[in-house]
């Protein structure tokens, strides 16, 4: 089946900064382009961090409160991650400020793909890479919600060409297929129940789908080897994935 790839929603027109791009020019680029986060770049456009407003924040919450009693600052500097805090806090350039080890994507993976790895790395923006590792682009969960404003009748008629005759070879209105704001309804009688699953299967997995439901009766239980009518129905994992969002 097509999948959209992450070159098909992204920003192309990237705000980025370099290593030794100043501090106050950082905090311009963010308030001028109204973005709450940019990639750095070496010479060659290879991505080697990336940086948020959070990064920004640091500096001014690492300067020493006057009237916070010493010992408490002692203890501060103590804590977990306060080294990295206290360097970001004294950085002046953005390859000081940055978070490396970048989280990137490129081009051709597709918008599940990208959309898993924010999940994972509960990250809000993705560089986009070429074949060769060059900032190409950037994407943002919203960019990657965009898929679900794929029109109904475009989904349907992917369900039906895609799945229905392409992968089990069915006649096209074999089976009935309905879809109201991206949840696909699956109607009829098919041979087998393994076909069934498979129908929901590979309808749960087409972009746009948020849900697959299947009223769906088949002959034979392959999976026992005894026939009869028996309904079946199995939901997609869309709404799961748009809440890890």
């Amino acid at each position: 089946m097509r999948h959209n790839k992450v070159g098909s929603v992204m920003t192309t027109d990237v705000v980025r900064a370099e290593y030794g791009t100043p501090f106050k020019e950082v905090a311009r680029l963010l308030a001028t382009h109204r973005i709450s986060g940019l990639p750095v770049v070496d010479e060659d456009d290879k991505v080697i961090g990336v940086l948020s407003e959070t990064d920004l924040m640091m500096h001014q919450a690492t300067i020493p409160d006057p009237y916070e009693p010493k010992h408490r600052a002692r203890l501060t500097e103590l804590a977990p991650g306060a080294r990295r805090q206290a360097a970001k806090g004294r950085a002046r350039t953005a390859g000081r400020l940055m978070t490396a080890p970048p989280v990137t994507v490129h081009a051709d993976d597709t918008i599940v793909q990208a959309a898993r790895t924010m999940a994972r790395r509960r990250v809000e923006r993705l560089p986009v890479l070429d074949e060769e590792d060059r900032l190409v682009g950037i994407v943002t969960r919203r960019d990657l919600l965009q898929v679900f404003l794929r029109p109904d009748k475009e989904i349907r008629d992917e369900v039906i060409e895609e799945v229905l005759v392409r992968a089990l070879w069915l006649p096209p209105r074999s089976v009935e297929v309905s879809v109201t704001e991206g949840v696909v309804t699956l109607t009829g009688h098919m041979e087998r129940k393994s076909d069934t699953e498979i129908a929901l299967s590979m309808t749960r997995r087409i972009d746009g789908v948020v849900d697959a439901v299947g009223k769906l009766t088949y002959r034979l239980d392959d999976a026992r080897g005894r026939t009869g009518e028996q309904p079946q129905a199995v939901h997609g994992v869309a709404d799961d994935w748009l809440r890890r969002l």
